[in-house]
This record gives C-alpha cells, structure tokens and sequence, in this order.
C-alpha cells in the first residue's frame, strides 16, 4: 500500500538559539508573516495566512550554538514559490538583506537557490517548473540533474 498521492508536508517546526533573530530572518528577510505566539518561546509565520508554514521555538535551544558540520539532522527544508517571477522576488530580497547564498541549481524539474539561516538550517527556495516540461528518458521516467542555475537570467 503507498502514501495517498493527496499528502503534502504541512509545516515545519525548527528548534532555534534566539527567537527574535529567527523571527527577523524568516518575517523580515523571507517574508512571512506572523500568525501566533506562545508567549516567548514560540512564534509561528505563514505565507498568505494558513495557520503556520513554520514554526519556531527556543523550548530546547534558547542559546544553544549552531549543529556541529557534518552532523545528522536536517539536511534542509524547501520553500515552493508559484512561480519564477515569485521566486525571483524572493532571491533578491534576501540579497537585499545580505544573505549570502550557498548555491543555485537547476534539477530539470525545478529552480532551486540554497540558504541557510541564522541557526543554520538549510533552505532551499524553489519554484517547479510545469509537468509538461520536466526531462523524460525514452522510458517516461523523470531524468532530473543538477546542472548550475543562472542566477542573473533569474533575477532579470
């Protein structure tokens, strides 16, 4: 028996060293908004006011440095924009902010730039592109890569 195809991830909850720094980065940088707070512990931002896309708390990590490299844990988590025009936006404000990016892919099916955050976690800002263009072998199968994105083309 397989997953229903209808399941999507909901949210995402990150443990974080300061919770106003977290909330500046995710609120001011990437743009969320808030959409509840638990007292000081806690806070919780959405896109387009869904009750939370992620959640953010200090309830195991107030001041807790970043994970060591080379660790388990989260690898990253993704961020689906509609569209290239929303992602565009998206990279230029966190260029606006300093941000410094990790990397820019293009995988065949999507467009994908690489951040971290201020604890380090891994964010991945994407848009996919339509089915009907994603790469196909002779067999159907998708036929992803990773081939260098051109930033510049983007942000034009």
């Amino acid at each position: 028996m397989t997953i229903d195809p209808r399941t999507r991830i909901g949210h995402v909850h990150l443990t974080v060293s300061d919770l106003d720094r977290a909330l500046q980065f995710y609120r001011d940088v990437l743009g969320f908004e808030v959409t509840a707070r638990y007292g000081t512990d806690a806070v919780f931002v959405s896109a387009g006011g869904y009750h939370h896309h992620i959640g953010l708390n200090t309830w195991a990590g107030l001041g807790a440095p970043r994970p060591a490299e080379e660790t388990t844990g989260l690898y990253a988590f993704a961020i689906l924009y509609p569209d290239r025009a929303a992602l565009a936006a998206a990279v230029r404000r966190v260029l606006e902010h300093g941000v410094g990016l990790e990397g820019a892919s293009d995988h065949g099916v999507s467009e994908a730039i690489y951040l971290r955050d201020p604890d380090g976690n891994g964010i991945e800002l994407y848009r996919d592109r339509p089915e009907s263009e994603w790469p196909r072998g002779p067999d159907g199968a998708i036929r992803m890569h990773t081939r260098p994105l051109d930033l510049q083309a983007l942000l034009a």
